[in-house]
């Protein structure tokens, strides 16, 4: 890749000031760089004449009104399933491949407004149900570090995301989280991801899948840049109730003092299927960390065992909520079968919806029906507040950060990932990442090294509620020591 493209913030901004790039000349070669890669089919849609619209404004600012902004002239991606004014928004879907919102995401205009540069729209899986972004009506999106002959999958939803920032098309991208889609493909693509605290970031404009799960996630290649991005992005939104209320203070990236952290590592985290490469890269990170004079230690989160079992409940029946809306009536995708009310329904919705989104509605429709609400839905939400209550014993008995790892694997190969059914492989590759999501607290994968077969391997950490500035700081101190490598593709 042009090197320039895989700049940091802080770089491109140099070379702002220093007149080696200017914002428009960086977004075109961001643009160029999203065409020649047009084979990772991470964009749904590339918006090349907003982004130099943008570039134009931020040319403006830096070199004539002296007022740059955070993120003045950074090219950002952000995953089709946010709102975007005048920009078609699918959600990788049949039933809003024709849909164009008339206003823009919060996430989405924050970013606007602290400079930076829409490129593009990013591929998912449909309404960000899976864990490969295989499931889009687009096509799958292939992973930039193997991606011809025999090709690894990106990970998912936010595949789509993850792709265009590590194979230097943007310098950063929005992704959404529900149980881990924006820390498994950046994983997988060997990227920085950080899911925030729940309510920190408003969802407006963010089509729901699980309302009390989801969370806008960052991608970057770096942990300043994520930094930053939540700095633009976060805070309280009258659009949005779930949000916190207080004032929202920046974030800053210390130099931090390891010697006073106390790590966790779970000991429930082991589990069946977990790769023995990723197993040692768990321990050379635990032991990177003792040899940076951290308190190193084992805890237990107990009913981490029945996790996964308690959020594939609880999401099927808010998918199935959520997808009520599409009936073909309003908005989405309307058949012609109109002789009859429910005909109309039920065409519009077969025809609209994959087998993947069909199925969750079918099984949390199951869980719903009077008969099985207290069996199944009821008990799954006393199980989240147990799972919520086993972080908060654990951080109360004065550990500062969980360490996990993020994926069981790196990347899976597309043939064998496939022949698997989406359930089963969202239980695999959601297993290390979904529980903080329940439990609504900060974490964040970074990538640590490259795999026997050259692909990258990453670790997960979490804090408590609004402990990003610690969380960050400390993966910043874990990157500097590591040294990841830069991707280098053709």
């Amino acid at each position: 890749m042009n090197k320039l493209t895989s700049y940091s913030v802080k770089e491109i901004h140099k070379c702002f000031r220093d007149k080696i790039l200017t914002p428009t000349s960086f977004v075109d070669l961001c643009l160029q760089r999203a065409k020649q890669t047009k084979c990772l089919n991470a964009f749904v849609t590339l918006t090349d004449e907003i982004a130099e619209d943008h570039a134009v404004e931020s040319e403006k600012r830096v070199y004539i009104e002296k007022k740059t902004r955070p993120l003045e002239g950074i090219t950002i991606a952000i995953k089709d399933n946010f709102c975007t004014k005048n920009i078609p928004t699918t959600c990788a879907s049949n039933m809003l491949r024709n849909f164009t919102p008339t206003y823009d995401a919060t996430v989405y205009s924050r970013l606007v407004d602290a400079g930076a540069c829409l490129i593009g729209k990013t591929n998912l899986d449909e309404f960000a149900m899976g864990a490969g972004t295989v499931d889009s009506i687009f096509g799958p999106t292939r992973n930039p570090w193997q991606y011809d002959k025999d090709w690894r999958i990106s990970g998912g939803s936010s595949g789509g995301s993850a792709v265009a920032v590590a194979s230097g098309t943007c310098v950063a991208a929005i992704g959404s989280d529900t149980g881990g889609s924006t820390r498994n493909p950046a994983a997988l693509c060997g990227v920085v991801g950080l899911k925030p605290t729940y309510g920190l970031v408003s969802r407006y404009g963010l089509i729901p899948l699980v309302n009390s799960m989801d969370v806008p996630g960052i991608l970057a290649r770096n942990v300043d840049d994520v930094s930053l991005v939540l700095n633009a992005i976060a805070g309280p939104d009258v659009l949005d109730s779930t949000t916190i209320k207080k004032d929202f203070k920046s974030f800053v990236v210390n130099d931090i003092d390891l010697s006073r952290i106390r790590i966790g590592i779970p000991k429930e985290y082991r589990c069946e299927g977990m790769s023995e490469e990723v197993i040692d890269v768990w321990k050379e990170v635990a032991d990177l960390l003792e040899n940076e004079k951290c308190s190193v230690e084992a805890v237990s989160l107990p009913h981490t065992s029945v996790s996964i079992a308690v959020y594939s409940i609880l999401n099927q029946c808010e998918v199935a909520s959520n997808m009520a809306r599409y009936d073909g009536l309003e908005y989405g995708l309307r058949t012609s079968e109109d002789y009859s009310t429910e005909e109309l329904y039920a065409s519009s919705r077969s025809e609209g919806f994959n087998n993947v989104v069909r199925s969750r509605i079918f099984a949390g429709n199951y869980f719903l029906l009077t008969r099985n609400y207290e069996k199944y839905f009821l008990k799954a939400l006393k199980l989240r507040r147990l799972i919520s209550d086993d972080f908060k014993k654990v951080f109360n008995d004065g550990i500062d950060i969980l360490l996990t790892p993020s994926t069981l694997s790196d990347a899976p190969l597309y043939k064998d990932f496939v022949s698997k059914h989406n359930r089963d492989q969202c239980a695999l590759q959601d297993y290390c990442t979904q529980p903080a999501n329940m439990a609504g607290i900060p974490a964040l994968s970074l990538p640590i090294r490259l795999s026997k077969k050259n692909l990258p391997l990453s670790i997960q950490l979490m804090g408590p509620n609004l402990s990003e500035e610690l969380l960050l700081s400390v993966a910043k101190k874990i990157e500097s020591l590591v040294q990841f490598p830069t991707l280098k593709m053709d």
